[in-house]
This record gives structure tokens, sequence and C-alpha cells, in this order.
């Protein structure tokens, strides 16, 4: 596979994120203490996240895995697939759900309510990003990272067509010219 031309601006500096992801997770501990808890991440984007911020949650804690897709390239297609479900059951569990980026809000609807199906004693959300402008449906979001306009962001996990993920700051994509 040939290189990405795209060039890539630091949109939110390295420093920036391990703070207020620091600080993210002492809010997780703080709210779950003495609790069973979960911490769910939702694939592929949120593997760099969730491992830096389960780092910073001073708890005992699990940690899993789910899958969900609705783009193809840049493009929402507005149709939201499962595509891995968790390892372990979680019933009476307190999950928190980490999600790169909440974008129109569909994923995460489609995520929320899939996994209410399994019984969780609580099940709260924590996003790195969120874009209020392009929110379709509301989502609350009990953790989060930064709000961001509509740029399209690549880095920390985010990918354009699979690449960028392994940048260690959100960068906005622009194209070669």
């Amino acid at each position: 596979m040939a290189a990405s031309a795209d060039r890539v601006e630091v949109f939110i500096s390295e420093s920036r994120i391990r703070e207020r992801v620091e600080q993210l997770g002492r809010e997780i501990a703080r709210d779950h203490q003495g609790q069973a808890t979960t911490m769910v991440g939702v694939l592929k984007g949120s593997f760099i996240f969730l491992a830096d911020l389960v780092r910073a949650v001073d708890l005992p804690l699990e940690v899993d895995f789910i899958g969900a897709s609705s783009y193809e390239g840049t493009t929402t297609t507005g149709e939201v697939r499962v595509t891995r479900d968790l390892s372990r059951p979680v019933e009476g569990r307190h999950l928190v759900l980490v999600e790169d980026i909440l974008d129109t809000g569909l994923t995460m609807r489609r995520l929320l309510d899939h996994l209410q199906a399994h019984r969780p004693a609580s099940l709260k959300i924590c996003c790195l990003l969120e874009k209020p402008a392009r929110a379709r449906v509301r989502i609350p979001v009990d953790y989060r990272g930064f709000l961001i306009g509509d740029e399209f962001v690549v880095g920390y996990g985010l990918d354009k067509d699979e690449q960028h993920r392994n940048l260690p700051y959100v960068g906005v994509v622009r194209s070669a010219t």
C-alpha cells in the first residue's frame, strides 16, 4: 500500500491529550470507586485512547472491546453495524463505553441500545472528541476530552482510510495539492 499523500496539521497536541486523559482517568476513578467496572473500547479508533485511559484510572477494572462500523472511507453510510461483540458477560457490571469520536451519534445510539441488552448495572460514555455540529442524535456524554468543530481529524487512533492512526496527536487532514 502506498504512503498517504495527505498533509496532517496538528490540531490537538500530544501534551494536551495526555493532560486531558489523565484528568478523565481521575474522574472515572472517583465515580467508580468500589464498583465492578469494565472499560469497553469501540474498535478500531479508540484503542490508543483506551490504552492511555485505563492506565490513568487508579482502580481494578476489566477491559473489553466492541466493534462498530458506519463509515466507508470518509463518508458515513448511515447504517451502523456491530462488527464485534463483547467477549465476556457484563451483566451487573458498571460499563464505561470508550469512543474516539462522537460525530452523528448514530453509532453511539446503536451501541448503547446493544449494550443495555447485556443488562449492566450502569453505562456511561467517555469520548475523546465530540462534534456537536454534526449530531443527528443527541447523546449525553459523561466524560469528554474535547469539543471540536466539523474538521475531519486523524491521529491518536483515528484514521482516514486506515492511515494516520499512529500519530501521537490529533491532526486535521489537508489534501496534497
